[in-house]
């Protein structure tokens, strides 16, 4: 599996989110709700967030619609059906509703960023995929501060049988453009889908950035938490995580459970 890590402020930190995909070996967005000229861990560390990039401008979407692929991938870790591949819409917006064990987190899913990744989320949410399972990882290091969900296995490499591209910010820069590697700020607020560093490798894993965060542009953004949400997260990062992930963080010292998953 590929692995990338960058150096900030002294501290390694991994940027690869998901541990596995479902189609191989296997985060703010223009809607996030602040970006800061410095964040700080809890630990007191800081970082000078001036000196990384911003994500671009969301692109204008080129029709209302799109057609998606979602080839098979691993066996899913709960059976699902995959959504619809052919017209899709490009405008609007999706509320979603994550009643969880900690407290509630309201998500809003922008289409126009990610047309295929909120139609793949939102079908999964009405199938229940995302009903009784766990977050798994909370990283809390200055630089890289998000909560991960999305695998009912817990383990961190499940997903729902197939994969798809990574979308909006990764599309709005040219193939191989060496932009792709500089990190960015994926500001407070940002929800973003993990990945395993492969093409297609999309799944049902993705994060909740509670605290600006830097990583590569390779990571699709797809909406944004309410305030009162990112209190949820921000209540479950204050208790820390046990560190037992190697590409860092770890799983929640307080266990946070996805009750359910509503699309309004």
């Amino acid at each position: 599996m590929k692995r990338t890590s960058i150096l900030v402020a002294g501290v390694s930190l991994a940027v690869l989110l998901a541990g596995c995909s479902d189609s191989s070996d296997s985060g703010g967005s223009s809607t996030g709700t602040s970006s800061k000229a410095a964040a700080t861990s809890a630990a007191g560390q800081s970082l000078d967030l001036s000196k990384f990039g911003t994500l671009p401008a969301v692109p204008a979407p080129a029709a209302a619609t799109v057609d998606c692929t979602y080839p098979a991938g691993r066996p899913a870790v709960k059976d699902v059906t995959p959504p619809p591949t052919s017209g899709v819409s490009t405008v609007g917006t999706v509320p979603v509703d994550l009643q969880t064990s900690a407290g509630p987190i309201g998500l809003v899913l922008d289409r126009a960023e990610a047309p295929c990744t909120v139609n793949s989320f939102t079908s999964l949410a009405q199938q229940g995929y995302f009903d009784d399972t766990p977050c798994h990882r909370l990283t809390t290091e200055v630089g890289l501060q998000v909560l991960q969900c999305g695998d009912p296995s817990g383990a961190g490499t499940g997903g729902p049988g197939y994969g798809f591209d990574t979308e909006y910010p990764e599309t709005a820069f040219a193939p191989n453009d060496p932009a792709l590697a500089n990190p960015v700020v994926y500001p407070r607020g940002t929800v973003a889908m993990a990945n395993s560093g492969q093409p297609g490798s999309n799944g049902s894993q993705f994060f909740l950035v509670y605290a600006d965060s830097v990583l590569p542009p390779n990571y699709t953004v797809f909406g944004s938490i309410s305030e009162e949400g990112l209190a949820t997260v921000e209540k479950i990062a204050a208790d820390g995580d046990d560190g037992s992930m190697s590409a860092g963080g770890g799983k929640p010292n307080t266990p946070v459970q996805i009750e359910t998953a509503k699309v309004g």
